[in-house]
């Protein structure tokens, strides 16, 4: 993606270099650090991440704490970031930019101001709306506060660890959770948790797998903006769809447990997060993402 000459955003908060939080005297953790190596880590961290979507704070857990309801600080440290990593926060400002570009076109196209969220750089761990962030739990939106939560080494996780990777997969991983705050702009992801309230397990899951398609697809209109601006590489929407691989509920399962339990699908499969992202490239059309009403 030819993005080095594009405007960036002012819409970044960059809290890299804060000290993790530090809990009141008297309020002490109930263990160990629980490790992330292994299938029983990386079942931990699916279930740390599913809590999150729904709004439970089970982050604590992963340094052997118990969420005590403490109140917490952040202390500021000196952080000098490599030239890498530099680039990546230079990449995702960028990135941001042109989600803002996109949604502030397409909302007054329908009569309709758009918000613009904050992106906030982090490492390690930080403080949301939503409760106690971690890295581990990778780049989540918060509605609360709409802001997305981002750790840059998450970029080297899934180039690493996951088998996705590049500047326009990054690009894409940052639209998708752009892509959750335009749902709930247009209150959507508040009537699919309405729904939830009174559903099965299973049904509930299924629902929270349309919103994650649907912000997959927006974050394909997205790409095809970037298209439309004749700033995609040869090589970018392959990568694009090896990150949607990547992290697809299927392959994420297999990789942590061994088995694939569809029925416990959260984010959809491997082809169904292509699929969708290439319906919303494809067609550049809003109204082509009503995951919620396919079959």
């Amino acid at each position: 993606m030819r993005w080095e000459n594009e405007r960036r955003s002012n819409n970044i908060e960059d809290r890299r270099g804060q000290g993790q939080q530090t809990r009141n005297r008297g309020q002490r953790g109930a263990g160990l650090p629980i490790p992330l190596k292994g299938k029983g880590g990386l079942a931990i961290l699916v279930l740390v991440l599913a809590a999150g979507y729904f709004g439970f704070d089970l982050t604590p857990i992963l340094n052997g704490e118990m969420p005590l309801g403490a109140q917490q600080t952040e202390e500021r440290r000196e952080y000098v970031a490599s030239p890498a990593e530099r680039e990546m926060a230079d990449f995702t400002s960028v990135a941001l930019a042109k989600t803002e570009e996109l949604w502030i076109a397409r909302f007054k196209e329908n009569g309709l101001k758009y918000r613009e969220p904050t992106l906030v750089i982090y490492n390690g761990a930080t403080s949301t709306a939503c409760g106690y962030g971690q890295s581990a739990m990778g780049p989540f939106y918060c509605p609360a506060d709409e802001k997305v939560y981002l750790d840059l080494s998450f970029y080297q996780d899934m180039k690493k660890n996951l088998g996705g990777g590049g500047d326009f997969a990054q690009g894409y991983v940052i639209a998708h959770e752009v892509g959750h705050h335009v749902q709930h702009l247009l209150g959507i992801s508040t009537k699919m948790r309405e729904a939830q309230a009174g559903a099965s397990k299973k049904e509930a899951n299924q629902l929270s797998v349309k919103l994650e398609l649907q912000a997959d697809c927006f974050a394909g209109i997205w790409g095809r903006s970037i298209q439309d601006q004749n700033l995609l590489d040869i090589n970018d929407l392959e990568e694009a769809m090896n990150t949607a691989a990547a992290i697809g509920d299927d392959r994420l399962q297999k990789q942590s447990q061994g088995v694939v339990v569809p029925d416990s699908f959260t984010h959809g499969s491997s082809k169904e997060r292509q699929k969708w992202f290439m319906r919303g490239f494809n067609t550049g059309s809003i109204n082509a993402c009503n995951t919620f009403a396919a079959h």
